[in-house]
């Protein structure tokens, strides 16, 4: 490591950026979180099969077709799986851990990945009715039902 690198690096960490790291801001992500910002949970729906999905893209995956618009979800699905994380790996959720990863699978039949928020990790299941909270900066929560 060069001395410029390291006296960055040393630099960076003195400063005790602890923010977390804002959720992406470009192309359909961009489009996605703004959605979120504005208390609307919405994912894209193909105009031809009527397939929902999420992560954005361009095409549908079942159809090919790039027919599609932003519709709004119910919020509710169920625990799909997760992971409970214990030593952060960013210092933004330093004081979070340990926490909860989860992917749930909502009513549309997509899944989304967020920190569960209010519910004891002892308490999560396969399958445990859950619904999206959404925060004013764009980010997701995964709460109890």
């Amino acid at each position: 490591m060069s001395d410029s690198a390291g006296a960055a690096k040393s630099s960076a960490e003195s400063d005790g950026d602890s923010a977390k790291p804002p959720p992406r801001g470009e192309g359909l992500w961009g489009e996605f979180f703004a959605f979120c910002r504005q208390g609307e949970l919405r994912f894209q729906r193909c105009g031809e099969c009527g397939k929902w999905r999420h992560m954005p893209r361009e095409a549908c995956n079942a159809c090919g077709s790039t027919a599609w618009a932003w519709e709004p979800s119910s919020r509710h699905g169920r625990i799909y799986t997760w992971t409970v994380t214990h030593r952060s790996l960013h210092p933004g959720f330093a004081d979070d851990v340990p926490y909860a990863a989860v992917i749930a699978e909502l009513d549309e039949g997509v899944r989304i990945t967020a920190q569960a928020d209010g519910i004891d990790l002892a308490d999560l299941r396969l399958g445990l009715p859950v619904q999206v909270v959404l925060h004013h900066d764009g980010t997701c929560r995964i709460a109890p039902r």
